[in-house]
């Protein structure tokens, strides 16, 4: 799915928290005309969004350098964020309250209120998200012939159009993402089942969500401590730092 099209679909989503919001009209906003509370509700949801929505991509893509559960970086952004976006609820609260400074029992009060909203709009779409990931990759009708004599049997559960030698196997929940030269697909089986289908082909499990072809490897990139793989096709892989020494006194970089 493009960026732009994604963008669309979540300012969608976004519009109908906003709407129930302003329904249900919480934390004393019932008591305001409707009109203002769409207005009040809306501003909200779409400025949350804005300041959560780039935060919890840029963790989504420093999980696998870091090494760290997404999950748990998500949580962390989330905490983080909620702090700027404790600033714009409480100037907009403004419509209902004449301006006045908290105190910290009220400062506290309210952060954790704005947590509460922020984490359960992230906790929606991170489950939006991870059921995305994990739809497999429709078959398309193709004409190409069945694998050659002597791939390995996993090259069988492929789409024909897919259908040659594996450069990468990438876990992704209950899935194994198959790297090949013409594009990926989703398996629905365990990591280390894929790894006995590829019949003894060269490789090696060089992180714990990722097996990696040995022709595959064209380089490698180090970002202080931490190493990935650069493979056939532009794909990079990370190394696991207990996994890097061995790697590396193999020549694999």
């Amino acid at each position: 799915m493009s960026g732009a099209r994604r963008i669309l679909i979540d300012c969608a989503i976004i519009f109908g928290v906003g709407l129930v919001l302003a329904l249900v009209g919480p934390f004393g906003s019932f008591a305001a005309p409707f009109e203002l509370r769409l207005l009040y509700w809306l501003a909200m949801s779409y400025a949350g969004y804005f300041l959560y929505f780039p935060a919890m991509r840029g963790m989504a893509a420093l999980a696998p350098r870091l090494q760290l559960p997404e999950p748990a970086l998500w949580a962390t952004a989330c905490l983080i964020v909620t702090l700027p976006m404790s600033a714009v609820v409480w100037i907009a609260n403004f419509v209902w309250h004449p301006p006045s400074w908290p105190t910290l029992e009220q400062a506290l009060a309210h952060y954790c209120n704005v947590l509460v909203m922020g984490a359960l709009v992230c906790a929606l779409f991170w489950f939006a998200r991870q059921r995305h990931r994990a739809q497999p990759t429709p078959e398309p009708v193709s004409t190409v012939e069945p694998p050659e004599p002597g791939m390995p049997r996993l090259v069988e559960r492929l789409p024909p159009h897919l259908r040659a030698v594996p450069i990468a196997l990438e876990m992704e929940d209950h899935y194994v993402r198959v790297h090949t030269a013409h594009g990926s697909a989703l398996l629905l089986m365990r990591m280390r089942d894929a790894v006995l289908e590829l019949d003894d082909l060269p490789g090696a499990l060089v992180h714990r969500s990722w097996w990696v072809a040995r022709d595959a490897v064209q380089g490698a990139r180090r970002e202080g401590r931490n190493v990935r793989l650069q493979l056939t096709g532009g794909i990079e892989a990370p190394v696991a730092r207990a996994q890097a020494a061995g790697l590396e006194a193999e020549g694999w970089f």
